[in-house]
């Protein structure tokens, strides 16, 4: 057993850690990284990475599609190849790890990997530390967590023990792992969740979807691309429940359209495992009770903080209702213990559990443990995405939060049809900007339609810097884009409006 003292000690390594990592060795800092198995968490290895490229390729599918049936292009798909679409996605995240590998690396950040266990305020027990590159344990030995890229991967174990001491703080980054539903087991095979969905074997021929937010409206959308027949069941009265109510109007229309069955405001009331998928029983809106049979059966209910085994408890911590460890002050993301600090998936809200928001946190906290002035991180100012086809973007409030918070608001819509580049795409969708009444700030921008993932970034600085309409529509927007629509929207809301009146 050895001893290692350092000024930081970061734990897992996943968006939130190793970027609390670079960031604090860039600013002078000793930083040590603990991770279970891969750095680079749930983001790289089982969720935003290789979803979105499977999604590309999901993309490249419909493209074929509207060329043969909308533009005349005789072409058409004869199969997907299963395997060279797999060796592609995991080319693609191998280059990733390898890359955040060499980053932390050249940062100076030495990575202990292994399963840690919190010993007091500023120590920490590591076990079963392993060699740089021994391989990891097979799934199922060891509990879920610390970014692991496998499901329940810990590492393999051989090299006995390590105990840390930090001299200024311990930063807690142990991630998330997707909720379960009492009876529903995964095998992989006909139950996955979103951690495991991409790695099942093949493409099913019909999939049933539990969850409507963004993981499960991805997963239906990706499966229908590539010929799946999809039924998309979520309990609340609509799809992406946490967005503005035209988002999903506008988004429940282009995936029916895509011949997906959304059923809201339904739950699931039990299901039977066949030999080749599943037989669900669903009660809808209506109250009637549908039974769904299908290849596949994908979980998307949320995730879940992950403290298992963490030792909270010995460094004076315990977790909220929920699960989550919540800080006694939000502009340093410090608990109730001083020198402990939190990022990443096991905040509570107001933070949102995105990769993009973690490396918000890590900055964060690694600015504030090296004195440098911070601001905390304005949740409100973080864009929020859907890659499914069409995508959704937003930033800021939904016109029902804006007026529940008491703001007297404006609204004003425009569909993207209402342009020419949105007649070229022809998806449909819609830009909504919600302000202060009377050309007051700017609260919320919301976007429906093909490539406005690409255009947020544009309402994140509207939103972030407090512009009102009469600044944004002193900038020209260029024609033909989809994005000229967003000038059009508060063109009008300044009182010169063109195209709409």
């Amino acid at each position: 057993m050895t001893i290692n003292t350092s000024d930081v000690i970061v734990i897992g390594g996943g968006t939130g850690g190793y970027g609390t990592a670079l960031r604090a060795a860039s600013l002078g800092l000793d930083v040590v990284l603990v991770e279970r198995d891969k750095v680079g968490g749930t983001c790289l290895h089982r969720g935003c990475i290789p979803s979105k490229a499977m999604l590309h390729a999901a993309e490249l599918v419909d493209g074929i599609t509207e060329a043969r049936e909308r533009w005349g292009v005789k072409a058409t798909v004869d199969c997907v190849d299963w395997g060279a679409l797999v060796a592609t996605r995991d080319d693609i995240v191998r280059r990733n790890h390898k890359g955040v590998e060499a980053h932390l690396a050249h940062a100076g950040v030495r990575v202990v990997r292994g399963s840690a266990r919190l010993t007091g305020a500023r120590t920490v027990r590591v076990e079963g530390v392993r060699a740089e590159g021994a391989p990891a344990v097979p799934a199922g030995n060891a509990p879920h967590g610390h970014g692991s890229s496998t499901p329940d991967g810990y590492g393999s174990s051989v090299s006995g023990a390590q105990d840390l001491t930090a001299r200024r703080a311990l930063v807690l980054a142990t991630g998330s792992r997707p909720r379960l539903l009492p009876g529903l087991t995964p095998d992989g095979r006909r139950v996955v969740t979103s951690d495991d969905a991409l790695f099942a074997p093949g493409l099913p021929e019909s999939v049933l979807v539990l969850g409507g937010g963004a993981i499960g409206v991805e997963y239906a959308s990706f499966h229908r691309s590539m010929g799946a027949r999809v039924t998309l069941v979520e309990a609340a009265d609509r799809i992406v429940p946490l967005e503005d109510t035209e988002v999903s109007r506008h988004l429940t229309r282009g995936l029916k359209k895509r011949g997906i069955d959304v059923q809201t405001g339904a739950r699931l009331l039990d299901a039977e495992l066949l030999d080749d998928g599943v037989r669900a029983r669903v009660r809808t809106a209506r109250g009637e009770t549908r039974t769904v049979e299908a290849e596949r059966l994908l979980v998307a209910v949320g995730r879940a903080p992950v403290t298992e085994g963490l030792g909270l408890a010995a460094a004076g911590l315990r977790t909220d209702e929920r699960g989550f460890v919540a800080p006694a002050d939000w502009s340093r993301l410090e608990t109730a213990v001083p020198g402990i600090h939190v990022v990443g998936d096991l905040l509570p809200p107001p933070s949102l559990g995105l990769a993009h928001a973690s490396f918000a946190e890590g900055l964060l906290v690694a600015e504030t443990l090296a004195g440098q002035p911070t601001a905390p991180v304005d949740y409100a100012a973080v864009p929020r995405v859907t890659y499914s086809s069409p995508q959704t973007a937003s930033v800021g409030l939904s016109e029902a939060e804006a007026r529940a918070r008491g703001h007297e608001v404006e609204v004003n819509s425009m569909p993207l049809t209402a342009v020419a580049k949105g007649m070229v795409h022809g998806q449909g969708g819609v830009v909504k900007v919600v302000t202060e009444a009377g050309g007051g700030q700017v609260l919320g921008v919301h976007l429906v339609g093909p490539h406005v993932s690409e255009m947020i970034a544009e309402g994140q600085l509207i939103v972030g810097w407090d512009a009102e309409p009469a600044d944004v529509a002193r900038h020209v927007h260029a024609h033909p884009t989809l994005s000229e629509a967003v000038g059009e929207v508060f063109l009008t809301l300044a009182g010169r409006g063109l195209h709409q009146q």
